[in-house]
């Protein structure tokens, strides 16, 4: 991917991130994600009805990597069953460990493609993924 490229979307998610408010409806879950070597500390609010994800929001205070990952990947989750959701989270926790992913799968995702060049990055990339897999893996419980 063109540098140029990744870095605008990487930027547009983080100024003017996806789904960033505060949630005050009983039927969402609220997990709390953060690192604890620096100030990433992103609150998910996650609605999952059916089998499938019907609304996420975040609320929260991180890094421009954090807060556009949070943000790409509820762009990429919303409407998307638990399945669907385990794999794209799958694929791209492999993408940034450096394992085979399949890169179709992660739509604007792949712009943390080279993440793994700054190793203390990885985890600002994966943070929203640490949250929503809390959320997801108790759903997968109850289908």
């Amino acid at each position: 991917m063109d540098e140029n490229l990744r870095r605008d979307i990487i930027l547009a998610h983080y100024q003017n991130p996806k789904n960033k408010e505060i949630v005050e409806d009983e039927r969402y879950v609220k997990v709390n994600t953060n690192n604890e070597s620096c100030i990433d500390n992103i609150d998910l609010y996650v609605l999952v009805e059916e089998g499938s994800i019907k609304d996420i929001k975040f609320q929260g205070e991180a890094c421009a990597i954090s807060t556009s990952s949070t943000s790409i990947m509820i762009t990429n989750l919303i409407g998307k069953s638990i399945e669907e959701a385990m794999e794209y989270i799958k694929n791209f926790d492999a993408m940034v460990n450096e394992k085979e992913y399949d890169s179709a799968l992660l739509q604007e995702g792949i712009v943390y493609n080279e993440i793994y060049k700054q190793n203390n990055r990885k985890h600002c990339a994966l943070l929203p993924y640490i949250g929503i897999r809390k959320v997801l893996d108790k759903k997968e419980e109850l289908l």
